[in-house]
């Protein structure tokens, strides 16, 4: 069994003592709390009296100005550490802590984004090869360092430098869901849209960024992912690919979905597949979580692994960092009108 802690008691901290208690391998032992709180969790006014627990590890669910402090102050203490994202707000930041508590390797952040079922079957077909080696990647789905790691991983480039080109645009538009629920009366408000290339330098490779405000969550909004590959291309749910000399196939992925009409097995995610290949199956059937819970939960179980010394990092300090440091150069790129160019840094 692999305990854990929280440090913070909003939205965000509770998926994860939520989804905790619904594994058998995992327990929140308690959360952190300016203010006494009536939880499901035993609740802590002090770090101090929390890491009496002796959690395995402490997931930091805190404001942005936060997040670097308290890290290295769990850090100094040997304390294995999942931060939310991201875990520095600014570059100065991000260097900050790199320089405190990068080397310890005491760190991951809790990307979850790549562990989502549809996202992970994309990128398990990438990786098999069947559109050829990837060579650009555009996102328009999420924000900042959720839509770069996405970019990266799909690309496969790893960290190291990039050039940064961005606009914004303004236009009205309905905003008739935020996470607050449904607005009533329906509004048309201004929404600002950035788009941005990364160019990953000495890769040859392309990142499309473009995200619109409230797009999380305003439906009125499609989202589209696209992987162009050497030998084909993914767009959303279909692949396009040259299976052979003078053959060009059209296969799509197909996520089976249970609940649906006369299947009363509950609705549930079962597999995503492509043909007759199974490129993701749900870990967690008879949850009937969404795919942000599965992600959230598979990240969890990917932690406690990795400090159990039984698997491997699930996103290390290094790659979160990286993912801000580019969506701090989109935000500056769009700013000033001007190529931003991401050059060495430490964890490369």
């Amino acid at each position: 069994m692999t305990t854990f802690a929280i440090v913070g008691s909003g939205w965000r901290a509770e998926y994860f003592w939520r989804l905790a208690a619904a594994l058998d391998d995992l327990t929140c032992v308690g959360v952190v709390s300016r203010a006494p709180k009536d939880l499901p969790v035993p609740v802590h006014l002090s770090l101090d009296d929390c890491l009496r627990a002796k959690p395995d590890f402490v997931v930091t669910a805190v404001p942005w100005s936060v997040t670097p402090g308290l890290v290295v102050e769990l850090v100094e203490r040997r304390v294995p550490v999942l931060a939310e994202t991201p875990p520095a707000p600014d570059l100065d930041g991000l260097r900050a802590l790199w320089t405190r508590v990068g080397a310890g390797g005491l760190v991951q952040v809790a990307e979850q984004y790549t562990r989502m079922p549809a996202h992970a079957a994309r990128i398990a077909l990438v990786r098999d090869g069947v559109i050829g080696e990837p060579t650009r990647v555009d996102v328009s789905s999420t924000h900042q360092y959720h839509a770069v790691s996405l970019i990266r991983t799909l690309l496969g480039t790893g960290r190291g430098p990039v050039e940064v080109r961005a606009t914004r645009h303004t236009a009205p538009l309905a905003d008739p869901i935020t996470r607050s629920g449904w607005a009533d009366p329906v509004e048309v408000k201004q929404a600002t849209t950035t788009l941005a290339t990364i160019s990953f330098t000495g890769h040859g490779k392309l990142g499309v960024y473009d995200f619109t405000d409230n797009q999380w969550h305003n439906q009125l909004l499609m989202r589209r992912l696209l992987v162009r590959g050497t030998t084909g291309e993914l767009r959303d749910q279909e692949v396009v690919h040259l299976a052979a000399d003078r053959t060009i196939t059209r296969n799509p992925l197909v996520r089976r979905q249970t609940g649906y009409d006369l299947d009363l097995d509950g609705f549930d995610t079962d597999h995503i597949t492509f043909n007759s290949r199974v490129l993701y199956r749900n870990p967690y059937q008879g949850q009937r979580w969404n795919d942000e819970e599965i992600a959230i939960a598979t990240l969890l179980q990917d932690t406690a692994a990795w400090v159990a010394d039984a698997g491997p990092e699930p996103y290390p300090l290094a790659e979160g960092i990286h993912d801000h440091r580019v969506a701090l150069a989109i935000a500056e790129a769009a700013d000033r009108g001007t190529t931003v160019a991401v050059t060495a840094e430490p964890w490369f």
